[in-house]
Order: C-alpha cells, then sequence, then structure tokens
C-alpha cells in the first residue's frame, strides 16, 4: 500500500506556507507514476474485509456495553518516513476495548514533518501539524505471560492534505507489542508501529508513518 516513489511536476511554493496547494498545477506535464485506478479494485475489498471484521459478532455483542473493558492510554511518539526520522513530534491517546480487539485513538502531529529526498536534491516540508483519528479492529498474533502482539487494520482521518497523504480518509494499519506485568503490579505499555495510507487512490501517496509509546492509565 505505501507509493515507495511518486514523480509530480512540482510547483512554485514556499517552504513555509502551509496554505499553498503541494500538487502539480493544472495544465503540468503529467507524472510518470502515478496511483492507478486499478488499485481501486483491491482497496474497496479490504474496505468490505475491514468492515467485516469490525461488525458486532452477534446481537448480543451489540447490545452489550461499548466500553466493555475500556483502558486509557497516553504516550509520546515520533514520525519518520522509510526509517528517516522527518522530526514530528506526536501526541497519542488511544482507547482499547472488547477485550482490546478494537482501537479508537487521537493523534496531534504537533510540529512539521520535512524530509530530504534524492530526486530533489532538497529537504522538503511534507506536512504541517494537524490532528489525526482512527478506529481499528485489531487481531492478537501471539501472546505470552509478559507481553502479547497484536495487529490491527482499520480508518484514519487526517484534518490536512499534505506530500504524505492527497486524501483526509485512509486505511490504517499497526503492528502492536503490548508488555504486562505478570503479576498485575505495573502498568501495562504499547509500543506501536502506524502507517496511514491511501492505498494508491490518489497521489501522492508516501503515506504517514509514526510510531507510539503509550501507557495505560
Amino acid at each position: 500500500m505505501h507509493e515507495a516513489a511518486e514523480m509530480f511536476t512540482p510547483t512554485a511554493r514556499s517552504q513555509g506556507s502551509a496554505s499553498q496547494a503541494p500538487f502539480a498545477a493544472p495544465g503540468a506535464a503529467r507524472p510518470l507514476w502515478r496511483c492507478g485506478a486499478r488499485r481501486v479494485g483491491p482497496a474497496i475489498a479490504l474496505a468490505i474485509v475491514v468492515a467485516a471484521g469490525m461488525a458486532p459478532a452477534s446481537s448480543q455483542a451489540a447490545a452489550s456495553s461499548i466500553c466493555s473493558g475500556c483502558e486509557l492510554f497516553l504516550g509520546i511518539g515520533n514520525t519518520y518516513h522509510f526509517w528517516s526520522d522527518t522530526g514530528g513530534l506526536v501526541i497519542p491517546v488511544t482507547l482499547t476495548f472488547d477485550d482490546n480487539r478494537y482501537e479508537a485513538g487521537v493523534f496531534r502531529m504537533t510540529s512539521r514533518q520535512t524530509l530530504y529526498e534524492e530526486m530533489w536534491g532538497k529537504t522538503r516540508v511534507m506536512a504541517e501539524p494537524y490532528w489525526g483519528f482512527s478506529l481499528s479492529r485489531r487481531w492478537q498474533l501471539a501472546a505470552r505471560p509478559t507481553w502479547r502482539l497484536f495487529f490491527g487494520l482499520g480508518a484514519s482521518y487526517k484534518t490536512e492534505q499534505d506530500l504524505l497523504n492527497a486524501t483526509s480518509w485512509n486505511f490504517a494499519e499497526q503492528l502492536v507489542v503490548r508488555l504486562h506485568h505478570p503479576f498485575g503490579g505495573g502498568a501495562d505499555m504499547e509500543f506501536a508501529i502506524r502507517h496511514w495510507s491511501n492505498g494508491g487512490l490518489r497521489c501522492p501517496n508516501r503515506g504517514q508513518d509514526f510510531f507510539t509509546v503509550t501507557v495505560k492509565f
């Protein structure tokens, strides 16, 4: 789902201005690499799978409390792209419920994200500060007395469109390690690697990559 390279005609813009559009101007040369409509089918199929996974297992489950076993996590994080630091400080607030099967999150990207790109030969502004929201279905992949491993898939929403995501609505993926004291002597912690992408439905789609470290309250 991640676009490793997107080539499009840059327009003259001020690096410090967040109001200028990051996309090519009308009438500019067509990009050599594009996010194609051929990916629409797989993306829709993926959305159906996610929706099915997030549906209640039964009417009895639907009637149960929406916050059964709710757990609130607060923490900190940072942004990156292809393992290069992009300098974005992240403040995450997440809520897991239904025995960690679901997660709702609010994320504040507090600082500008920049990235040096060899094809441009300079450091470019990828994103300005924004708010992000996500809702994901999580599946437990492994469990031990002191840790558990989860994979999550769902949807996310960004209040800004930028060179990382040309769309506000995106798919959300996460890989989470949860640490737990075997005798319940301390607060649980989660280490998560997260990726938001529109699946190639619209360019640019470098994707928002970030990790978070959170503690249960």
